[in-house]
């Protein structure tokens, strides 16, 4: 029983247990395994099965794999939002109009603007528009020397915030764009069909076009502007103004004006904001030449 146990006496019984039934077996199995497990991963593959049949006995996640792969896809969020902002950033300096930077931008999302751009945004707009957003005399006052050092634009559920900030890092002013101001600015919503009658806020104050003119040429000269403040849009309209409504309410210091413009077979109403007291003015003349 003990014969094999020996050390072999020559070469030849070497090379004869060498090459033996047994050891040859155990080669080809083990070459097997090998090659399988490159070919097919099946030891990974137990071992991830086995791993995760036990994972709810191991404590909290307790898988340096699974504390590996929260990593990575915090890294890649992180990745992610530093490319979004760098993406909204360039939007922004390309950005030709504000409701174009409050489309891009998300709750809670800001961007800066430089003070030129945003002077040039502010410039492009009709005047009717851009009184309602910021006064003309604030906004020198504003980009005036070191009165604002930056202007940061914030993303809100509604539309968009714009922030002018000191050298102090204080907020110095602040203005408000709701998506439905975007929205006018956008698709140029102060022309609106219809006639003046279609608003019933011009109700009992609708004025032929020249007694409307009549009265504002009795008022003083330097008053006329506050009253017509967006020539430009009038004079770049096609057809006749007929009749002319003033608003039954003020807003911000402004009262609406309609003007009612045929052409052809249209007629659509063009809404300019102008000065509530110049208004006013202009009412105890209309009044008078009524009375």
């Amino acid at each position: 029983m003990t014969s094999g146990w020996y050390a072999p006496a020559g070469c030849r019984e070497r090379l004869t247990r060498t090459v033996s039934f047994l050891n040859i077996s155990v080669m080809i199995l083990s070459a097997v395994l090998i090659f399988s497990e490159f070919r097919f991963d099946w030891g990974e593959q137990m071992l991830g099965r086995f791993l995760v049949a036990i994972n709810h006995t191991r404590p909290e996640k307790g898988a340096v794999w699974e504390l590996g792969r929260d990593t990575l896809t915090a890294h890649d969020t992180v990745s992610q939002l530093i490319d979004r902002k760098s993406d909204t950033r360039a939007f922004a300096h390309r950005a030709d109009s504000f409701s174009g930077i409050a489309r891009r931008l998300l709750p809670g999302e800001w961007v800066t603007l430089d003070r030129s751009h945003f002077k040039e945004l502010y410039r492009s707009l009709p005047l009717t528009h851009a009184r309602q957003i910021l006064e003309p005399a604030r906004l020198i006052w504003l980009l005036n020397g070191d009165v604002t050092d930056r202007i940061f634009c914030e993303g809100l559920e509604n539309g968009m915030k714009i922030y002018f900030i000191n050298t102090g890092n204080r907020v110095v002013h602040q203005i408000g764009m709701t998506r439905d101001t975007l929205t006018a600015i956008a698709e140029k919503q102060y022309l609106e069909p219809g006639t003046l009658e279609t608003f019933h806020e011009f109700s009992g104050r609708i004025y032929p076009v020249d007694l409307f003119f009549d009265a504002v040429f009795k008022l003083p000269p330097e008053m006329i502007p506050d009253l017509l403040p967006d020539t430009d849009l009038l004079l770049d309209q096609e057809g006749v103004i007929a009749r002319v409504g003033i608003w039954n309410e003020a807003e911000d210091g402004f009262i609406r004006l309609g003007f009612e413009i045929r052409h052809q077979a249209r007629v659509r109403v063009l809404f300019v904001n102008a000065r509530e007291w110049a208004v006013w003015q202009l009412g105890l003349i209309l009044k008078g030449a009524h009375s």
